[in-house]
């Protein structure tokens, strides 16, 4: 939708096959997909990775124009063809850039995930605002053709829609900045915070979910800028600390692959019964979820002598274990 709004606001104009171009370009980069053939550890790796970089965009720009002009079999204008396909391109890193997932863009010379973490992995409000750029041309024409009035182009529904999702994250990156300002002007458990996070509410853009992280501790808040804020409701959560087991379960590639995701890794180790005297190590990313519900985590059953049973990583709690 992104990919038809960029083209309705004007870039149709840039080539005669710009449309296809742009619809194209706009998801490109998440041609990564492919890698989930390979399991969900795999597309964790490999999800917004070289395709999402800075130094691939050019490349990535130039796939969406040779397969129009494959598919079509016409001359097309390849400058101007290019730079639409460029900007769509674009347009699809920024917004992965404003979500909580975030994207590497410095990749290969650097493999930090960058995010600003002002909306949801989806938007409901971007999807409408782009929905209905999308439907109200066809609206319009439906509408001019029952009564005999000539039909309005679709030019002005895409640069509003355009003009939102540009406003609608500026307003967010304000309100985001007010929410990590409450939470790091608290102190938790009698000890200012050493870092803190504040990530959208899918709804209501004044609703966060701040995180706290102390010295022993992680603590989640429900968080409404426009209301008072109690640094004591918690939850807590008490880090594991530093154990042969979890240092074992560290090793397994579960755990590497997922340690270079997680930006804010919670450890918990517990006891089993099965095996005897075993152990339970997880991994957890506090962006999503918590230690006890949801979330993306990296899972390992280790035995009485610290062996590996089974390790494997999960998008949710209730995912099956898969062993390595």
């Amino acid at each position: 939708m992104v990919g038809l709004a960029l083209s309705r606001a004007g870039l149709n104009r840039l080539s005669p096959q710009a449309t296809a171009v742009l619809l194209l370009a706009a998801n490109a980069p998440d041609i990564d997909v492919v890698s989930a053939a390979g399991g969900s550890l795999a597309y964790l790796h490999y999800h917004r990775h070289l395709t999402h970089s800075l130094l691939m965009a050019p490349v990535m720009a130039l796939l969406p124009v040779l397969l129009v002009r494959l598919a079509t079999r016409k001359p097309i204008s390849w400058p101007m063809a290019y730079v639409a396909s460029l900007i769509g391109v674009a347009s699809h890193l920024a917004l992965d850039l404003t979500n909580m997932y975030g994207v590497r863009l410095l990749l290969p010379f650097s493999a930090r995930w960058l995010r600003l973490d002002l909306t949801s992995i989806v938007d409901p409000w971007i999807l409408t605002a782009l929905l209905l750029a999308v439907v109200a041309p066809a609206l319009s024409r439906l509408v001019a053709g029952e009564i005999g009035a000539p039909s309005q182009p679709g030019r002005t529904p895409a640069l509003l829609a355009l003009a939102f999702v540009l406003l609608y994250n500026g307003a967010r990156a304000v309100i985001h900045q007010r929410a990590l300002g409450i939470l790091d002007s608290r102190i938790y458990l009698g000890s200012p915070p050493l870092r803190i996070a504040a990530f959208p509410d899918t709804f209501n853009p004044f609703a966060w979910r701040g995180l706290v992280e102390g010295s022993r501790f992680d603590a989640l808040f429900d968080l409404d800028v426009r209301k008072p804020f109690d640094p004591t409701t918690g939850p807590f959560f008490y880090r594991a600390e530093d154990s042969p087991a979890l240092r074992r379960a560290a090793e397994t590639e579960a755990f590497q692959v997922f340690q270079t995701f997680a930006q804010y890794p919670f450890w918990t180790v517990t006891p089993v019964s099965d095996p005897p005297n075993g152990y339970r190590v997880q991994l957890s990313d506090m962006r999503f979820g918590t230690p006890r519900r949801g979330g993306f985590k990296a899972i390992a059953i280790l035995d009485a002598q610290l062996r590996v049973v089974k390790s494997w990583f999960a998008f949710t709690a209730q995912a099956s274990a898969r062993g390595n």
